[in-house]
């Protein structure tokens, strides 16, 4: 299970919301790409970027960071955010970005992410923003009443690389993960899983270690990098320690 640090774009600066909400908006003041690279070096394998003007809007009006950030690192980046087409998708392709998140747009438009998952295979991810366990679109500004089981059941016969699904009741709170949602979209698809929402200390990770086996592949972590409740390097070292131990009790090394 990975951790993956996040970076939320506004107006080119790394923010977070509380629970998805515009209007709470938290302003950091380290630059993007230099936010990046400095997680790289505390040992993150791995950046989401998620661009919100654009997922509100549908206007990509952070590329120049985006183009920063990814000059600056040398591990993958996956960014999701008001991409709707396979022009968008090439041109973040051509920024050196590794995969492409589908959200609004795989909801609205699911043949457009089935023909595309088969274009870019492993290259396209899907994003589940669920409030109450329905779907929330645009920028989590539009509440449906999809169910979030449902659509993870109908694209998991796509080609994508992975399922990205957030509790939205948790995100950006500090408070803990929804254990019960992450665990309901593990039993239902064989797609790797990223969960995000609600990640506030090393121990909330820790209580997620036990659905790795079961698919879970990473945890989106932000606001609580942002605000200092532990480092990648900490919570790598707690991780790297917490597998080591279940090895060793799994192998009787403790007989």
């Amino acid at each position: 299970m990975e951790l993956i640090p996040a970076i939320d774009l506004m107006n080119g600066k790394c923010v977070r919301l509380f629970k998805g909400d515009f209007n709470t908006r938290k302003d950091f003041t380290k630059a993007p790409h230099e936010q990046a690279k400095f997680w790289e070096s505390e040992g993150a394998k791995y950046i989401h970027i998620v661009d919100l003007d654009a997922a509100k809007t549908g206007l990509p009006t952070n590329d120049r960071s985006i183009k920063e950030i990814a000059k600056a690192v040398n591990i993958p980046i996956q960014i999701g955010g008001g991409i709707r087409s396979q022009e968008r998708i090439e041109q973040l392709f051509s920024y050196g970005i590794e995969k492409v998140i589908m959200g609004t747009s795989a909801i609205e438009n699911k043949e457009l992410v089935k023909d595309l998952s088969s274009k870019f295979p492993g290259k396209i991810i899907v994003g589940i923003d669920a409030k109450d366990g329905k779907v929330s679109t645009r920028g989590w500004l539009e509440q449906s009443n999809i169910l979030a089981k449902d659509l993870v059941k109908e694209f998991s016969s796509f080609k994508i690389a992975s399922f990205i699904v957030t509790d939205i009741n948790t995100d950006g709170t500090l408070e803990g993960t929804n254990e019960e949602f992450i665990n309901s979209i593990l039993e239902i698809t064989d797609i790797p899983v990223i969960a995000s929402g609600g990640v506030g200390s090393i121990s909330d990770l820790l209580s997620l270690v036990k659905f790795e086996n079961s698919g879970l592949f990473g945890v989106i972590v932000g606001k609580a990098l942002y605000e200092n409740k532990f480092t990648i390097y900490e919570a790598n070292n707690v991780l790297s320690s917490e597998r080591l131990t279940d090895f060793d009790i799994n192998n009787n090394f403790y007989a």
